[in-house]
């Protein structure tokens, strides 16, 4: 798979891309990751990307012209398994089922929006889709592409060692419900610390019994800590 990040700051992501699972990805040829610096589109001496916006208001915003011959350049063809991303504090939330699609693609372009946000005409006829990685809002898109990339490339097969790892883990969907779930607790060693001791039923080698207990225990933590997963997972399979 194929990552393209459109930036103004292309040395952000210098550490991110030597380190982890994206590194150990790269250095095993899973994933390529190509960094364009949106600066070399951009017109003038000064290599201007942002101008005021029309109406007045506070701070600047990304101009369309340098973003569309940018993405125009990296992809002279649209169309194919591929698909551009514009990350916006508007856009829909980027969630594990979004990575899960995504992964499919050949190639992923994500675009970096900075300053006030960037000109409308991008969200509407250059970009196939906005992204929000939550609700609040950053100084720019690179934080946002770098999480992309990571919950996206994790995905690729070859890239975790353990591919029953990225099945079994939060957000995954419980079998039986059809409900997004929170991962169950975990522990390791030792048994007990500080007087708090790990559930008997991880110690029996009852693999049922243990199945059982971590889908229970799946269910009381997504309760406990992200009862909207439940919720709205509820309202989505309902016809």
């Amino acid at each position: 798979m194929i990552f393209h990040v459109v930036t103004i700051f292309p040395d952000f992501f210098d550490g991110i891309l030597r380190n982890g699972v994206l590194g150990k990805a790269i250095s095993a040829g899973a994933i390529q990751v190509r960094i364009h610096n949106l600066r070399d589109w951009a017109p003038g001496v000064h290599k201007v990307v942002d101008d005021r916006p029309f109406g007045g208001g506070e701070g600047m915003l990304m101009k369309c012209q340098p973003l569309f011959e940018a993405v125009e350049s990296i992809w002279p063809e649209r169309g194919g398994n591929r698909r551009a991303v514009l990350l916006s504090a508007q856009g829909p939330l980027f969630t594990q089922e979004h990575a899960r699609k995504l992964v499919q693609l050949d190639e992923l372009l994500l675009i970096c929006g900075r300053y006030e946000g960037v000109d409308e005409r991008v969200a509407e006829h250059l970009a196939d889709e906005e992204l929000s990685i939550g609700d609040f809002v950053l100084s720019g898109g690179e934080l946002a592409a770098a999480l992309v990339m990571d919950a996206v490339g994790r995905l690729v097969p070859g890239v975790v060692g353990n591919r029953e790892s990225t099945i079994q883990e939060s957000f995954r969907v419980d079998e039986e419900s059809g409900r997004t779930l929170l991962d169950c607790p975990q522990y390791t060693r030792p048994a007990e610390f500080r007087g708090w001791k790990v559930p008997e039923t991880l110690l029996g080698g009852n693999h049922a019994e243990i199945r059982k207990w971590r889908r229970e225990a799946s269910w009381n933590k997504t309760a406990r800590n992200r009862p909207d997963l439940i919720e709205r997972t509820s309202k989505e399979s309902v016809p």
